[in-house]
């Protein structure tokens, strides 16, 4: 803290000291406006001129800019303006946060656009649309954040979008106006409006911009299903806790490494889980989602219906919140035919696997499916053959026994091979191999 804010800031301590309030009016711009060769600041404070030459004889009337009073502490000069101390006024109007002095020095230095003082002022437009030069590492909004976001309340969203996709934190008393402001955004903004920012984050970086919203509460007016799920609270069989909401947005930071650029699909694992809100109930101690899955996709029918995505996107969504159980159980041959044959299975598979890395699982089911899907490369006559081992004993007159499963094996075998193709090359197959082999 440099020499001058160290003085104001011993003066406010001592007007508070003495039963009055005071504080430094916008030090952080006026720490930019500053002149280190003539250091002046602006303070606000609910004491008259009368209490403040108590407290300070050398303090002398100025009737000038909105101040009331002044003197010199050290080198600096400190002006005081008088503090608001009406309960009716409006909060976020109630703390000072520029004096004319204040904006001639930061209009003097390029630092505060003008219509940032005068709301009403026209001008031109701004090619950074009130943002700071994104090289300085942070995302900042220029002048005042609470004015600028005032005068377009999408710039929130759009701030949480450039931390997100350039992986710079939004600067601390931008992302405070942000906060301040999360209430009203859905007043004054469309739907429409706050999607459009939305698609143009990277499917890489949805994750870090829906846990932004959640941090900012613009997801609590925004989708209050989804935030919802940082309430609900789970067990890993080692007996970690940790949300629903936790959960899904580790999914969809795993989701974008096996498919990367799928928007899509990385949004879909947004509501992967929010039919769990209301499917939750406990039996025996323990916490269960039976049919999560498809109380999901009619949930996040009515999401996206309410966001105003189109018919075709919306039941490429609800299909793969729908079927992203589906790879989470050991299949059957039929089963990974049937699921392969779903439009969406190479999103569904990535679905799961980011579902276990989400939460430590156990890959077991996932590996047999892996390698059921290899099956599926055989046409499914082949994977059974064409006489069953009852049908094998009764023609070869066998007792049930190893060699039954033998003479099975190269039954399928010649199939596969295409050296058998019906019954009766079955039988005759059978016969031949049968005297061959000397089994009997």
């Amino acid at each position: 803290m440099a020499q001058p804010f160290k003085d104001a800031t011993a003066i406010c301590k001592t007007i508070m000291r003495n039963g009055y309030d005071a504080y430094v009016i916008s030090a952080v711009l006026q720490d930019k406006a500053q002149d280190p060769a003539a250091p002046e600041l602006d303070l606000a404070t609910d004491a008259t001129l009368a209490d403040l030459q108590k407290l300070f004889p050398e303090t002398e009337v100025y009737a000038e800019e909105g101040a009331f009073a002044r003197f010199r502490h050290g080198d600096t000069m400190l002006y005081f303006y008088p503090a608001d101390t009406a309960d009716a006024s409006h909060p976020e109007e109630s703390v000072a946060r520029l004096t004319s002095r204040l904006i001639a020095r930061l209009n003097s230095k390029d630092l505060l656009p003008a219509h940032q003082a005068c709301p009403y002022l026209p001008h031109q437009i701004d090619a950074h649309d009130g943002f700071a030069d994104l090289s300085s590492g942070e995302v900042r909004l220029v002048g005042i954040p609470d004015e600028a976001i005032r005068q377009n309340y999408l710039r929130a969203v759009r701030a949480l979008r450039f931390s997100a996709n350039y992986n710079i934190p939004v600067e601390a008393n931008t992302l405070m106006a942000i906060l301040r402001a999360s209430r009203r955004i859905l007043d004054y903004v469309s739907v429409k409006d706050v999607m459009d920012e939305w698609r143009k984050v990277e499917a890489e970086n949805m994750a870090s911009f829906v846990e932004l919203l959640y941090d900012t509460m613009i997801l609590h007016w925004f989708l209050p299903e989804v935030a919802t799920l940082a309430r609900i609270k789970i067990k890993t069989d080692d007996g970690v806790e940790y949300t629903l909401f936790e959960q899904t947005l580790a999914v969809m930071r795993h989701y974008p490494e096996e498919l990367p650029y799928d928007w899509y699909g990385t949004l879909a694992c947004l509501f992967h889980d929010v039919g769990k809100l209301h499917t939750a109930q406990y039996a025996a101690g323990e916490l269960h989602f039976y049919q999560h899955h498809q109380v999901g996709a009619k949930v996040t029918r009515k999401i996206l219906s309410r966001l105003g995505f189109p018919p075709d996107e919306t039941d490429l969504m609800c299909n793969l919140v729908r079927g992203h159980m589906h790879f989470h159980f050991m299949l059957t041959d039929r089963g990974i035919r049937r699921f392969k044959a779903l439009d969406q299975y190479p999103r569904l598979i990535e679905m799961a696997r980011a579902d276990i890395k989400s939460v430590g699982g156990t890959y077991k089911e996932f590996n047999h499916n892996m390698k059921m899907l290899e099956r599926t490369e055989t046409p499914e006559e082949m994977l059974e053959p064409l006489l069953n081992g009852a049908q094998i004993m009764q023609l070869l007159g066998l007792k049930p026994g190893p060699a039954v499963g033998i003479i099975r094996d190269a039954l399928l075998k010649a199939q596969i091979s295409g050296d058998v193709t019906s019954r009766d090359d079955a039988e005759r197959f059978l016969r031949d191999y049968w005297a061959k082999q000397g089994l009997h």
